[in-house]
């Protein structure tokens, strides 16, 4: 889509407004909306400007100003503005250079597809998430000097089993138990199917929608297979619409990776092979019907697992899912069909273009353009280095000794850990310059202090119970 055919696409819909969106580092949409008179073909080249220190891990205030350039083939109708709206996605650059921001997550993917194509190892990298979510009814949290504590609720809640609720039917799903069950226990399909429609809308194919394991309305919808830079768009649009057909429902929605203690948690299984010339390069002879350019793509990613973490399970509450016995991937390894390992071969189809990886450890609060990317980088450096992948572990993790279990190496085992790691392992990322070292560093700077600091400062509601009358 052009400039030209932008207009030509909101005059068809009747749209006065455009709504400007792009995300910070972070992997959260900003917006702004405008007069579409206010804007003609040259903004497509000029952009509009903002305020970039109010942006978070983004500009110093002295260095401020900041120009969107929107992107015209994104152009969507927006679903949720009481006016036609003309949603559109920027790139961000800086005014005075003129040169991409190096802290735009949707560059950084932008410049790990340019540098895959430059390697020649492929031409097109897909990417096929599963993210989950929780539907609540209700949630309130507070943190002050006096009150720390938060508190959930759903009407599928396996703890709501004897609520007076006029009356209370039964019919949910228990911890643990919520895997695609039927309704009545299964009280959101309507609802889901109504986030699927609006998905639908914008142009995103969905594969299927269900419950999930656990109990409050966890669910699961699942989109098909897209290329990098594509699917990262549409896993912000994803986002966005999950989260307001729910509340259009009165309920909630939360990519928080683990909201309810002692069930499971949200991950985001993501599914990634490469092609060239429209041919799957993953499809061999090799273990599991894969090839060496996938056996060696396994071996980087397992590799630098431990770094890619920040970005792919990039919060301190990504580490309350990622420890053994929630179906946790905790364990480094490969494996077709098991589930307990951090990265599968899924063997549904024998035919070569199903051939992948499913790297297990990624979950929802990630930003899609960074997390991505980085695996792709993970993945060419052991294509590149030939890394091998080490043993498959096809056995079942939970009958193992804890002395055949230490013999493989395990997921960090929290934020602090993973920010280590890729303190001490980031190379791989800056190859191509797709990571630059400046947003490596502002990255682990922004965790650190922003969110590891703030969180050791403060009395966790559990030390009550622990230590109130010790």
């Amino acid at each position: 889509m052009t400039p030209k055919d932008f207009f030509a696409f909101a005059k068809k819909h009747n749209a006065e407004m455009v709504d400007l969106k792009f995300v910070d580092m972070l992997g959260t949409w900003q917006h702004c909306s405008y007069p579409i008179d206010i804007l003609d073909e040259n903004t497509f080249t000029e952009g509009l400007g903002f305020d970039g220190s109010s942006i978070r891990g983004w500009q110093a205030i002295n260095v401020s100003d900041m120009l969107a350039i929107p992107d015209p083939a994104t152009a969507k109708l927006d679903p949720f503005f009481d006016k036609p709206t003309v949603s559109v996605l920027a790139n961000i650059v800086d005014p005075v250079t003129k040169e991409d921001y190096t802290r735009c997550p949707r560059h950084v993917t932008r410049k790990a597809v340019e540098f895959l194509k430059s390697t020649g190892i492929a031409d097109t990298c897909y990417i096929g998430p599963e993210p989950e979510f929780f539907i609540f009814d209700e949630v309130r949290y507070e943190q002050n000097q006096h009150t720390g504590y938060y508190k959930i609720d759903s009407v599928e809640g396996a703890w709501n089993t004897a609520r007076f609720e006029e009356p209370n039917l039964g019919y949910k799903p228990s911890f643990k138990g919520g895997y695609f069950p039927v309704s009545p226990t299964d009280t959101y399909h309507n609802l889901r199917s109504e986030m699927v429609y609006e998905l639908r809308k914008v142009g995103i194919v969905v594969e299927a929608h269900h419950h999930e394991v656990a109990t409050a309305g966890q669910s699961e919808i699942d989109m098909k297979f897209q290329d990098l830079l594509t699917m990262a768009d549409q896993f912000m649009w994803y986002k966005y619409i999950i989260k307001n057909v729910a509340k259009r429902n009165s309920k909630t929605v939360t990519f928080m990776p683990k909201p309810i203690f002692q069930d499971n948690g949200s991950g985001m299984h993501t599914h990634f092979s490469l092609w060239k010339d429209g041919k799957p390069l993953f499809a061999g002879n090799g273990y599991a019907g894969l090839s060496e350019i996938g056996l060696y793509s396994a071996g980087g990613i397992l590799k630098h697992a431990p770094a890619l973490l920040a970005f792919c399970a990039p919060t301190t509450n990504s580490y309350r899912r990622l420890v053994p016995g929630f179906e946790a991937p905790v364990n480094l390894v490969m494996s077709a069909r098991n589930r307990s390992a951090a990265l599968r071969i899924p063997m549904y189809s024998e035919s070569p273009k199903a051939k992948r990886l499913e790297f297990r450890c990624p979950d929802p609060s990630a930003n899609g353009y960074l997390a991505w990317s980085a695996i792709l980088l993970a993945a060419i450096d052991g294509i590149k280095n030939r890394i091998d992948p080490g043993q498959p572990l096809d056995q079942n993790i939970y009958e193992l000794s804890r002395e055949e279990l230490a013999k493989h190496r395990h997921t960090p085992g929290s934020l602090a850990e993973s920010l280590d790691a890729l303190e001490k392992d980031h190379e791989f990322l800056k190859a191509g310059n797709v990571f630059t070292q400046d947003l490596i560093d502002t990255w682990i700077d922004w965790k650190r202090h922003q969110e590891l600091d703030e969180i050791s400062l403060r009395p966790h509601p559990h030390e009550f119970h622990l230590y109130y009358d010790c």
